[in-house]
């Protein structure tokens, strides 16, 4: 059965991470994206290439020169029969090359034109380089997150690159496609990096706005400050993660636990160092396994922290086909799922083709 997004076509620019992962997720979905590649040069970061190359799964790729007229002509003629637009360079880029929003539009007035950046497309650091690490420092969100005492920690590039970036590129161009089905009328979405970061944020500063945030790491009910909402090493020095915040999940956790409520009912900010003490030593008492048995399945918020070897091998994941395999390499499953129209199974990365069958397949 064809995904959600069946109808819909797009063009992908190659480039770095977020764009990438944003075509993936709609060619996941059922979307006909066709990747257009440099064939002279690489990226210029490392990373795996062929069927290991996850984020270029599900879609058909071409090879075109845009320093070279004729080939810009055929990328114009793409995006005409296209319903979406996927670019992720520095602003300007695209004007230089001569496939701008004013050119494309004109060729296509209802594209959704999508531009990934990290700054955006105006304001004074528009023009400057960066990566993730940069986009979540301004943001704000990179000064909430790392223990206490201790200097701001790196949550991959997950934040800004692809929740920040490449689900809000996703969500703005499929906006756009709905209105433009509307109207008639495509249009340009800005997505930067800095901008979904900050949005990411949104419920934090909620917190900070009541006066129910500390602007230190580790001192707060979500950010390890907690000693009911964080991570605890083990005796085979693997680790398990708790979320037991509401009282009726806590006072489960201190029943298996074996300390008794009237010890330390109270889950008051006060509480938290000395019980947080308590139970480093108590979980250091046994390996993640044993606390597996004892606590898995239990109404109290709990799980164990697994490598990303281990993830696809975990029985829930496994049932629920969290992970699966694409030509023998184990990834990610697509998501989020439909009770209707689910997805067909993924290409495998680096199924390429030539501009002429994707516009006949296009109809154009």
């Amino acid at each position: 059965m064809p995904g959600p997004l069946t109808s819909i076509k797009v063009v992908e620019f190659a480039g770095l991470g977020p764009a990438p992962f944003c075509a993936m997720m709609l060619s996941d979905m059922g979307a006909d994206v066709v990747r257009i590649e440099n064939p002279s040069s690489d990226l210029p970061l490392p990373g795996p290439t062929g069927p290991r190359a996850l984020l270029k799964r599900g879609r058909k790729v071409i090879k075109l020169n845009l320093k070279e007229p004729t080939e810009v002509k055929k990328a114009l003629n793409l995006i005409a029969a296209a319903d979406a637009l996927i670019e992720g360079f520095r602003p300007g880029v695209m004007e230089r090359l001569g496939l701008g929003p004013e050119i494309c539009l004109a060729r296509n007035p209802r594209l959704a034109y999508g531009r990934m950046t990290g700054w955006g497309q105006e304001g004074p650091l528009s023009k400057h380089a960066g990566h993730d690490i940069n986009y979540i420092a301004l943001s704000g969100a990179l000064s909430a997150i790392g223990p206490k005492g201790g200097k701001p920690a790196i949550p991959l590039n997950l934040i800004g690159d692809f929740g920040g970036g490449c689900m809000l590129l996703a969500f703005g161009l499929l906006c756009a496609v709905i209105e433009a089905g509307k109207s008639g009328h495509g249009q340009v979405i800005d997505a930067a990096m800095v901008d979904g970061a900050a949005l990411l944020t949104t419920m934090v500063r909620s917190f900070l706005e009541e006066g129910l945030w500390l602007e230190k790491r580790g001192a707060n009910l979500l950010d390890g400050g907690a000693h009911f909402y964080n991570t605890y090493e083990c005796a085979d020095g693997e680790y398990i993660s708790l979320g037991a915040i509401e009282p009726s999940f806590y006072n489960t956790l201190l029943e298996k636990l074996g300390i008794c409520e009237n010890e330390c009912a109270s889950q008051h900010p006060e509480d938290w160092h000395n019980m947080g003490k308590r139970l480093t030593a108590i979980f250091k008492s046994k390996t993640r396994a044993q606390w597996e048995n004892i606590l898995d399945g239990e109404n109290l918020c709990f799980a164990p922290v697994l490598s990303l070897a281990e993830a696809p091998e975990h029985h829930h994941n496994k049932e629920r086909q969290t992970f699966i395999k694409v030509d023998g390499v184990s990834q990610p499953a697509p998501a989020p799922r439909f009770s209707r129209t689910t997805p067909d199974m993924p290409l495998p990365s680096g199924s390429y083709t030539s501009p002429e069958e994707v516009l006949d397949r296009w109809g154009f």
